[in-house]
C-alpha cells in the first residue's frame, strides 16, 4: 500500500505523488537541453527538486538520444574549502553513479589518473574524458550545488564554464544545476582571492533560471483522493480547502499533515471514519509541537542574521523598510521562509504560527505559569486575571526575558505569546496573524470550556509609535474587525511602549471600551 512521502524523493510506486515530470513544464526543459542550453532548476528544500531531476533522467535514457547523469555533490561539503578533497569526492559521486546508471565503469578506472591533475582541473577534464568516451551526448544534472562552499564552490563553478565551449562533444551538451537559490543570488567568499564572487560572474553562461512551484489546491486534492481511491478512506468536505489554507501548497507540509492525520492518529487508521478538518489540525499540532524534520530545519534557519533582519520587521509588523537589502529578502525567500507578492509575508500560515513558537521555545519552558490559576468554575478562561498576571510578569521581568531572544526588536510581541502558549498548552491553540505593513500582531485563543463549548478570544498586540490616543482608536477599530472575522465575543488590545523616558506607572494601565456594542478591554505596557 502506498503512504504519503515525508522523507527522500518520491517513488510513485511506493508513494502517492503527483507525477514530478508535470510538475517541471518538460516541453520548455527539453527544448533547453536540445539546443545545448546550461540552466538552473531552483526551489526551497522539501519541495520535489530531486524527485523532478530524477524523473527527467529516466526519461532522457529512456529516449535514448542523450546519456543523462544525477550526481549530489553535497558529498563535498564536509570538505568545506579544502578544494582538492571536495573533487576528489565528486568525482567519485560522478564516476560510480555513471556506472550505476549506464552501466559503464569507463571513468572508475579513470579516476585515479584524472587525480593527478590540479585540483581546479579534476572535474573539467572527468567531464571531457566520459563525453569524449561516451557514444550518446551527455546531460548532467547536479544537485545540491548550493551546498558547497567558498573555494571549492567557485572552482565547480568555474570549471563547469571553462568546458562550456566544448560542448557536446568534449563536454556535457546541457547540464542543470539544481539547489535551493539561483546561482545569481550566491555571494561566495573566497578564502584564496580574499574577496567575495557572486554566482552570476562564476558561471555566467547560464541561460534560464527555472523555479519549482508550490501544489495549488487542484494538485493537493489530486493527492488527497489517492489515499481514497486506494484505502476507501474519504476526506470530509472543506478538508482540502483547509490543508491548503493551512500549507498554500508547501509540498512537504502537505503531505506530512496527510500522512500524520491518515497513519499516525490512532483513531483515524479506521478507513470506515472520514478524515476531518479537527483530525487535520490535531496533524497540525503534532508536527509543531514533536518538531517534525522540516519543522527543525526551519527553526536552525531562524538563527542566521539574513533571515533575522527579515522577518523580525514581519514579526514587528512594521511597514516595509527600505534598509532591508533586497539579497536578503530574496534569499528568504528562496529559503521558502517568505512569499514577496502580493506582500511580503511569512508563506504560510503553519510556518506563522511555528516561528514565533520556536523562537520562544525556552522561554515557554522556563515560565512558571499554569493554566489552572486562569480556569473558571464553567471552564472558561479568566483572561482579565490572565492579562493582570502577564501585567505584573512584564513589568518586572520584560528587560531580562527580552534579552534573551535573539529577535529583541519583536521581543515585546513575542514574550506575550510565549506567556500565552505555557498557558494554553495544556487544552488550548492560539493562531496568529501577522505581516509587513498590518503594524500589530492579530491573536485568536481558542479554549475549550465545559458542556463541549469553546471561548474565542481575540487579543490584538500593538506598539505605540504615536499618540496613545490615536494608537488606542486604530486599535480598538483593529480588535473590533478581527473579532468580527472570528466570531469572538471577547476582545482585548495590548499596548507595548517601548520609550525608555516614560516611567512603568505610566505605561501600565487597564480600561474597558465599547465599539459597536462590544466591550474591549485596552492593556498597557
Amino acid at each position: 500500500m502506498r503512504y504519503f512521502n515525508t522523507a527522500g524523493p518520491v517513488r510513485c510506486d511506493e508513494h502517492y505523488c503527483l507525477p514530478p515530470l508535470e510538475r517541471l513544464e518538460l516541453e520548455e526543459v527539453l527544448m533547453l537541453i536540445d539546443q545545448k542550453k546550461y540552466f538552473v532548476l531552483h526551489a526551497p528544500r522539501q519541495t520535489g527538486k530531486t524527485s523532478c531531476l530524477l524523473a527527467l533522467m529516466e526519461y532522457l535514457n529512456n529516449q535514448g538520444k542523450y546519456n543523462s547523469i544525477y550526481i549530489n555533490v553535497e558529498v563535498a561539503q564536509a570538505a568545506r574549502e579544502n578544494v582538492y578533497e571536495a573533487m576528489d569526492a565528486i568525482l567519485y559521486e560522478l564516476s560510480t553513479k555513471i556506472e550505476d546508471i549506464i552501466g559503464d565503469d569507463f571513468l572508475v578506472k579513470q579516476r585515479m589518473d584524472i587525480l593527478r591533475f590540479g585540483p581546479h582541473t579534476i572535474l573539467k577534464e572527468a567531464l571531457r574524458k566520459y563525453c569524449l568516451h561516451s557514444q550518446k551526448p551527455v546531460v548532467l544534472m547536479i544537485d545540491e550545488i548550493d551546498s558547497l562552499i567558498g573555494d571549492t564552490l567557485i572552482s565547480v563553478l568555474r570549471q563547469l564554464r571553462a568546458g562550456y565551449t566544448d560542448r557536446p562533444k568534449t563536454f556535457p551538451q546541457s547540464i542543470i544545476l539544481c539547489g535551493v537559490r539561483d546561482v545569481r543570488d550566491y555571494r561566495i567568499h573566497s578564502s584564496q582571492q580574499k574577496e567575495v564572487i557572486t554566482g552570476g560572474s562564476a558561471f555566467n553562461i547560464k541561460a534560464e533560471s527555472l523555479h519549482l512551484g508550490d501544489f495549488d489546491k487542484r494538485e493537493i486534492s489530486i493527492l488527497y483522493s489517492q489515499h481514497t481511491e486506494e484505502t476507501g478512506q474519504e476526506f470530509e468536505d472543506g478538508v482540502i480547502d483547509y490543508v491548503w489554507e493551512l500549507t498554500e501548497g508547501q509540498p512537504w507540509l502537505v503531505n506530512a499533515l496527510g500522512y500524520v492525520a491518515c497513519f499516525e492518529i490512532k483513531q483515524s487508521r479506521d478507513r470506515s471514519k472520514k478524515i476531518t478538518k479537527d483530525i487535520i489540525e490535531q496533524a497540525k499540532e503534532k508536527i509543531i509541537i514533536e518538531r517534525y524534520t522540516h519543522i527543525d530545519q526551519l527553526a536552525d534557519k531562524l538563527r542566521e542574521e539574513r533571515v533575522k533582519k527579515v522577518i523580525e520587521r514581519i514579526l514587528m509588523g512594521e511597514e516595509e523598510p527600505e534598509d532591508i537589502p533586497v539579497d536578503d529578502i530574496l534569499y528568504v525567500r528562496d529559503l521558502g521562509l517568505i512569499k514577496t507578492h502580493p506582500s511580503l509575508r511569512i508563506s504560510n500560515k503553519i510556518y506563522q504560527e511555528v516561528i514565533p513558537r520556536e523562537l520562544t521555545f525556552s522561554t515557554q519552558l522556563t515560565i512558571t505559569q499554569e493554566a489552572a490559576w486562569y480556569v473558571r468554575e464553567d471552564g472558561s478562561l479568566d483572561m482579565d486575571k490572565l492579562m493582570r498576571a502577564f501585567q505584573e510578569f512584564f513589568r518586572e521581568h520584560s528587560e531580562s526575558w527580552i534579552e534573551r531572544f535573539d529577535y529583541k526588536e519583536a521581543g515585546p510581541q513575542l514574550l506575550l505569546q510565549a506567556f500565552l502558549q505555557r498557558i494554553v498548552n495544556s487544552g488550548g491553540r492560539i493562531y496568529r496573524e501577522y505581516g509587513l505593513g498590518k503594524r500589530r500582531t492579530d491573536l485568536l485563543v481558542v479554549w475549550p470550556t465545559k458542556d463541549n463549548n469553546v471561548q474565542k478570544i481575540v487579543i490584538e498586540l500593538k506598539i505605540l509609535r504615536k499618540s496613545l490616543d490615536k494608537v488606542v482608536a486604530e486599535g480598538l477599530k483593529q480588535t473590533k474587525d478581527y473579532m468580527d472575522k472570528c466570531s469572538a465575543l471577547e476582545g482585548h488590545l495590548v499596548i507595548f511602549d517601548k520609550r525608555k523616558d516614560i516611567s512603568w506607572d505610566e505605561k501600565i494601565f487597564e480600561m474597558e471600551k465599547t465599539v459597536d456594542g462590544k466591550k474591549i478591554k485596552v492593556w498597557g505596557m
